[in-house]
Parts: structure tokens; C-alpha cells; sequence
């Protein structure tokens, strides 16, 4: 199985697992496909790719976020097996080398520096989290934008300005305050999550939408939701009610299975 153009649409998203547990989002053009993050088994990634249609084959890039487990678990394996190169920062990169292994095709890009994976605009931006130089990043296609940003932190200034006119954004929706106050993590713990460099809770990830939320925003996908500090309901309600009014859709990304498919065209979504 092997990609084929597809001129039916500019851009293909989905997740193929999102929290704790692992992370990684496919992202396509019909010619050119992406893996952001690899954080399950390669075997895995693989099974979940067919439940879409797709496989590893169909993979011309890894692109690495930051340099923890739940998102480079594979990425080293599959770049190896499969000749694959992998993108991430030469920070990201010192601090992971030792996971990943030996990879022959290293490929870095800086924060703030826009670069292109075959006709794919990618921006990487930095966030505000607890690894080694961490990045969300944007990705466009004939003019549609699709935003990844999750393992926030907070939702600085810079986040706001690269998330605003996203046609699709998966966004951090890590935990409920009262639920991680109250739940079983030690004390550290739950001191790192609600941090500037942990992870962005269901109240402020709404706010972060209130501020961003535009006309052309199509769908928002909710991430990285904590299994022990959240439910799928307590973050879509903090949502819902930040996008008021906005005929954007709103879903959860599953970890223990693959999102939906979305397909987006250039001024609206098909």
C-alpha cells in the first residue's frame, strides 16, 4: 500500500493516540505524510495506521516534538526499519539520542524557523513545558492551517499568535484542578502538572480557545487528557462553553484508539 495523490483535499488529520500513554497525529497532503510524535510501539502505530487506510510505508517523515517517552517511543525503530527521517530540534535530539538509537537520517529544525517537508509548510514554535527546547508547531497546505499544540504548559502569548486562524487544532486538555488536587498523584506531581512547564488544564485551554476563536475555525479536537485527573465530559463542557456560539466541532482525541479522520479543503471543510 502506497500513497497516491488525492486532489480531493488539501489536508488529512487524525490522531492516532493522545495522553500518558503515547501521542502521535498523521498529517497529510495526499503526496506527503507525516507522523508527529511516535510515543506507541511500532507494531502499533502500524495497526492503528491500517484502521485509517494508510501503513507505515506511507510515512515520509517523523517529526518529534520534545524528547519525552510518550512521544519517541517508536520513532527510532521506524526510522530504521523503514529508512524514514526524523525532524526534531538539536536540542531535542542531544537528549533523546540515547533513546532513539542509532538514526541515519537526522534531520534539525530551530524554533521560531518556518521549514517545508516536501510541499508541506511546517512552523515549530516553542512552549512552555518541562523538556529539553519543546515545540508545537502549524502545518499548511494551499492556505489551510492546522494547529498541534499539546504539553503547553501554559498558553503564552506566542501559543496565542501562532494558534489564531487554525481550520483544525488539536489542542491540551490535561486535566481538571479539582480532580488533581483531590486524586491519588503525590504531591510533586500534581505541583509539576499545574505548573508553567506541565500541562494545560480544561479551564485554561478554554480560555486559550475564547481568545483564538475565529469564523474559519472548523474542528477542535481536545488532547493529552489525563485518565486519573479528567473526563472526556468535564473537558468538552469547558470547551463547549469557551466556544459559545461557534459552529466549529468539538471531539475528543482517544488514547486508546485513533480519532476520526478530517479532511480539510482550502476554505472550508469537505
Amino acid at each position: 500500500m502506497k500513497k497516491k495523490e488525492n486532489k480531493d483535499f488539501d489536508l488529512e488529520v487524525f490522531t492516532l493516540a493522545s495522553g500518558s500513554r503515547g501521542n502521535a497525529a498523521f498529517v497529510s497532503n495526499g503526496s506527503t505524510s507525516i507522523l508527529i510524535d511516535a510515543g506507541l510501539s511500532g507494531i502499533e502505530v502500524d495497526r492503528r495506521l491500517r484502521t485509517k487506510g494508510h501503513c507505515l510505508a506511507d510515512i515520509d517523515a517523523i517529526l518529534i516534538s520534545h524528547e519525552h517517552g510518550d512521544h519517541i517511543h517508536a520513532a527510532g525503530i521506524l526510522s530504521r526499519r523503514l529508512d524514514i527521517p526524523v525532524y526534531l530540534t538539536p536540542k531535542a535530539w542531544k537528549a533523546s539520542e540515547r533513546k532513539l538509537g542509532k538514526i541515519s537520517d537526522i534531520r534539525h529544525f530551530n524554533s521560531g524557523l518556518g521549514f517545508k517537508i516536501n510541499s508541506l509548510e511546517i512552523y515549530p514554535f516553542s512552549t512552555s513545558h518541562d523538556s529539553e527546547d519543546p515545540v508545537s508547531l502549524t502545518i499548511r497546505q494551499n492556505g489551510t492551517k492546522i494547529g498541534i499544540a499539546t504539553d503547553l504548559g501554559i498558553a503564552t502569548a506566542l501559543v496565542k499568535e501562532h494558534l489564531k486562524n487554525c481550520s483544525l487544532l488539536i489542542l491540551e486538555a490535561n486535566h481538571d484542578p479539582v480532580m488533581l488536587m483531590n486524586g491519588p498523584y503525590p504531591w510533586h506531581l500534581k505541583q509539576r502538572i499545574k505548573s508553567r512547564t506541565g500541562h494545560l488544564s480544561n479551564d485554561d485551554s478554554g480560555k486559550l480557545l475564547k481568545e483564538i476563536l475565529h469564523e474559519q475555525l472548523q474542528h477542535v479536537i481536545l488532547g493529552h487528557l489525563s485518565e486519573k485527573n479528567n473526563t472526556p465530559h468535564k473537558a468538552l463542557n469547558a470547551a463547549g462553553q469557551a466556544m459559545n456560539g461557534s459552529k466549529a466541532s468539538l471531539a475528543i482525541a482517544p488514547q486508546d484508539r485513533c480519532s476520526e479522520v478530517f479532511r480539510l479543503k482550502s476554505g472550508g471543510l469537505q
